[in-house]
């Protein structure tokens, strides 16, 4: 559609806002999320081993800048609180922690300020997250590469990454990357080939007023924004490869703890490609001929790994069409932990429009708190997703999914935004590993806290798990 169609489409969606999500029940250890044993964690950590896959990738969602990430450090610059006094009476702790570049000045200063770190401006991927004992600082970006080098690389040594950045940050990246790179590759005998992407600007959305009118700007021109996570499926359509492991960039930690992450990648990666192999071993009999025989094993396959229950069929051949329908699709496996009060999309099994369930991943915002089973249902979920998948991005056939055919286009959302000082609504598209995938055959698979790691404020560089 022409930009004209699209803001026309975008200004409606404001008017009709969005349906709510159908929910059936939260997915737990009980129905939905699988909680392996010992054994089957070995079980599927060999399988990732032994199983043939064209090509595995690293994608790392990094956009933007780490605003949110020091925006209480701001604060305290105007006007001292809790943050900025933590800050100074722990900032040798801190891995950017220099005390040529510190000593006699205000620490929040030296952080954030262009003539110190410089850190309010930058992404977060660039900012030195961990210290280690021989004196290196790496930054966030850095343990992407050395977890990758662990659980990511090719037969051929290779190891491939994807980083979604801003492109005003491509410098900042660059040089990053030539810091540390010849080194890794020295150290682990391996060689990196990153990719670096950017958000497509055609994906921004138009912004409106309280009115549902566009929201203008000084100059008189329409405001548009970037449309959150859910353009990056954009991205996510352009690589190449078939097992894909999704991370986002501040979700690392000291590499003392790599072993426990690079395990469970490993669990989640074999459990994808059991599905995988699963699914293309039915689709290879259904073209060998259908017989109810197959339809009941598929139908039990489906609702017993994927929680998907199909509605009735006329008839054998329909049915068969149904239930490759629903096979013949991108995989992926996400990992959750339990729900320890930490902010993340909640694991539930929904119904869909053409009345099958699935199991999706949902923000509280999706979710009508006006209808009483619904909150039971969000009151009784037990887990959330730390953003923490592995995919498979190839049919039975060996051909590449187009994963803009699946894609929920009513499972986004409308927030509320400002612009300079003036209030307005903002267009959030189906979510990345919400609504773009919605129509993804998913599993999950229970996995330790210990995996994950944010840094979402800069204390949280404080926490065990990076110092």
């Amino acid at each position: 559609m022409d930009r004209q169609e699209k803001i026309l489409k975008e200004i409606q969606r404001f008017k009709d806002g969005f349906p709510w999500m159908d929910i059936v029940a939260p997915a737990t250890p009980s129905k939905g999320i699988s909680v392996l044993d010992s054994e089957e964690q070995e079980e599927a950590v060999a399988y990732s081993a032994g199983a043939k896959e064209d090509g595995k990738c690293k994608f790392v969602p990094a956009s933007g800048a780490a605003s949110r990430m020091f925006k209480d450090i701001f604060a305290g610059l105007k006007e001292p609180n809790d943050a900025v006094r933590t800050l100074a009476e722990n900032i040798n702790r801190f891995a950017f922690y220099d005390p040529a570049l510190f000593d006699g000045k205000n620490p929040a200063e030296v952080v954030l300020m262009p003539e110190g770190l410089g850190y309010g401006s930058k992404p977060k991927g660039v900012i030195r997250f961990h210290r280690y004992p021989d004196g290196e600082c790496r930054t966030a970006f850095a343990e992407h590469l050395v977890e990758g080098q662990d659980y990511m690389r090719g037969e051929d040594g290779d190891v491939h990454l994807t980083v979604t950045i801003s492109p005003e940050h491509r410098p900042l990246f660059e040089a990053a990357l030539a810091e540390v790179k010849d080194k890794y590759e020295k150290d682990f005998g391996v060689k990196y080939d990153v990719r670096f992407t950017y958000q497509d600007p055609a994906t921004d959305t138009v912004a409106v007023d309280k009115d549902n009118k566009p929201f203008l700007k000084d100059d008189g021109s329409m405001l548009f924004r970037p449309a959150g996570h859910g353009a990056l499926i954009y991205n996510l359509n352009d690589v190449a490869e078939e097992l894909v492991s999704i991370k986002n960039i501040d979700n690392v930690a000291h590499q003392r703890l790599l072993p426990l992450t690079a395990k469970y990648k490993k669990v989640l990666m074999g459990r994808c490609l059991m599905l995988r192999d699963t699914v293309f071993g039915l689709l290879r009999e259904f073209d060998k001929g259908v017989t109810p025989e197959l339809c009941d094993r598929a139908e039990a396959f489906l609702c017993d790994s994927l929680c998907v229950e199909l509605p009735a069929a006329d008839g054998l051949s329909a049915r068969a069409e149904l239930i490759r329908a629903k096979l013949n699709r991108p995989i992926r496996v996400c990992g959750m932990v339990k729900n320890l009060g930490e902010p993340g999309g909640g694991p539930f099994i929904v119904r869909g429009k053409d009345g099958s369930t699935s199991l999706q991943i949902l923000e509280s915002v999706q979710i009508d708190k006006n209808n009483p089973e619904a909150c039971a249902a969000l009151a009784a979920a037990t887990h959330f997703n730390p953003v923490d998948l592995v995919c498979c991005l190839k049919d039975y056939k060996g051909n590449k999914f187009n994963l803009l055919e699946y894609v929920d286009h009513d499972a986004g959302f409308i927030s509320s935004k400002s612009f300079q000082g003036r209030e307005l609504k903002a267009l959030e598209l189906p979510g990345l590993w919400n609504g773009s995938m919605s129509d993804w055959n998913t599993a999950f698979v229970e996995v330790p806290v210990e995996t994950f790691n944010p840094v979402k404020v800069v204390l949280d560089l404080l926490r065990p798990a990076h110092q």
